[in-house]
């Protein structure tokens, strides 16, 4: 199966470097359409759906490929490939920002710089490591993913977003969670919530700049520091910006760090 259609990608905008737009758990590309359009100007721009997400190709999962985040990774290397992506910038939001971090190790030189928006290493505290949440709260919110897919979405989704003065936030984020498959969504979200990347930080050797929401209950102001103290070659930026979705609630502000970056 081609790569262009399993992921649905789409490339846009015009000159020399490119930048790719990776987007968390239950969204898909269209998280990123108020930010994008900015870049065109001065970048090939490529968007693209995590296989389960979006219009990518359903068919194309496979639980034992994507049991882990090297799975994704993979599929952005190929991305990669397929559009020649050479010394480009990475966009991930979330979950993506780890993705990202394995696929640039994966494939050196094709990621010139990363951009890291609302990255955490481990949901999971650990000693003395605070990653916002017990073993236990996380094995709860899995189970009740697993049990009742929309019951979560619908709870979960506003809480995640922030913003309660803008409701239309959370019901987007809501419906956005609704449309993912829910076999996959709660596979992903098990590889999502109990992954450990934390030793993957110290290898990242290109410059990376982490967005950080100044109040955010998926990843904290602890989680970002965390990984910007761990990444050899990284600067942090603490937005105005809260809740876990800044390229939706706060476009405007998250275009502003990037260009100061790229």
């Amino acid at each position: 199966m081609g790569v262009i259609k399993r992921n649905n990608v789409n490339v846009r905008g015009s000159g020399a470097r490119a930048m790719i737009f990776a987007h968390g758990f239950g969204c898909d590309q269209n998280m990123w359409r108020f930010v994008e359009p900015a870049f065109e100007a001065e970048f090939r721009t490529v968007l693209f759906d995590h296989v389960g997400a979006g219009g990518s190709d359903l068919k194309a999962y496979d639980r034992v490929k994507y049991s882990t985040l090297a799975g994704y990774a993979d599929d952005i290397v190929e991305i990669g490939h397929e559009v020649d992506l050479r010394d480009a910038v990475f966009v991930g939001h979330s979950v993506s920002c780890m993705i990202g971090a394995l696929a640039a190790q994966k494939a050196p030189g094709m990621f010139g710089k990363l951009v890291m928006v609302g990255p955490s290493a481990r949901y999971i505290d650990d000693g003395d490591y605070v990653g916002g949440f017990s073993e236990k709260q996380i094995e709860e919110l899995l189970q009740f993913l697993e049990s009742n897919h929309m019951g979560w979405s619908t709870q979960m989704a506003p809480a995640i977003m922030g913003n309660p003065n803008r409701p239309e936030l959370g019901t987007e984020l809501t419906n956005s969670f609704c449309r993912t498959d829910p076999e996959i969504a709660k596979a992903f979200a098990r590889v999502t919530f109990k992954s450990d990347n934390r030793e993957d930080l110290a290898k990242i050797d290109i410059p990376t700049l982490v967005l950080q929401c100044s109040e955010d209950i998926i990843a904290s102001k602890a989680v970002g520091e965390f990984v910007h103290r761990a990444i050899p070659d990284s600067e942090m930026i603490i937005l105005e910006a809260t809740g876990h979705c800044p390229n939706l609630s706060a476009p405007d502000e998250v275009i502003a760090a990037m260009r100061s970056f790229v």
